[in-house]
């Protein structure tokens, strides 16, 4: 496996392991792959990662900065993640996960925040904070914060526009 920086001509590789991730998961009809190409067309794609396996591109990860109480505190959410069917559970994801963590504390992150499962997340440091909050989160031990400095900020959490994209 090698991970590295996606390539303009990986958007449609991209798309395509994102809608094979999601589709079913949650829904037949996924908008994850909307949002990173909408973050990507705004210029809002921090970071996006892909995970190659005998040079296909098997797995991605997109980092994007989020506001709290509409400020730029140097934080940033991660997501989607994505990693084609065949090849999850098998660090793909993880390994994304890590380096794009490790490559937002070199560019100088505060921290990070992601809306997922707990049980998942927290492998990687997240905790659910009750500083933080996002609204509309379904439960908030969800919602999870990773300071890089050790301090959470208080206030609400904004991601950027392209996460409210529908189908």
């Amino acid at each position: 496996m090698m991970i590295r920086s996606e390539k303009p001509a990986d958007d449609k590789a991209i798309e395509e392991v994102t809608l094979a991730a999601f589709t079913g998961l949650f829904t037949d009809n996924p908008t994850e792959h909307l949002i990173v190409n909408s973050l990507r067309e705004s210029g809002a794609l921090t970071l996006s990662l892909v995970a190659e396996m005998d040079k296909r591109i098997v797995g991605h990860v997109a980092f994007s900065i989020v506001t709290i109480d509409d400020v730029d505190k140097g934080w940033y959410g991660l997501g989607p993640v994505s990693v084609l069917p065949a090849y999850q559970k098998q660090g793909f994801g993880s390994a994304l996960i890590k380096e794009g963590l490790t490559q937002l504390r070199t560019i100088g992150a505060k921290g990070c925040v992601v809306l997922g499962s707990p049980q998942y997340y927290q492998r990687f440091g997240f905790r659910s904070n009750s500083e933080l909050v996002l609204e509309g989160t379904p439960a908030p031990e969800y919602f999870m914060a990773l300071p890089f400095d050790g301090k959470v900020p208080n206030g609400k959490v904004e991601y950027n526009k392209a996460f409210y994209v529908h189908a």
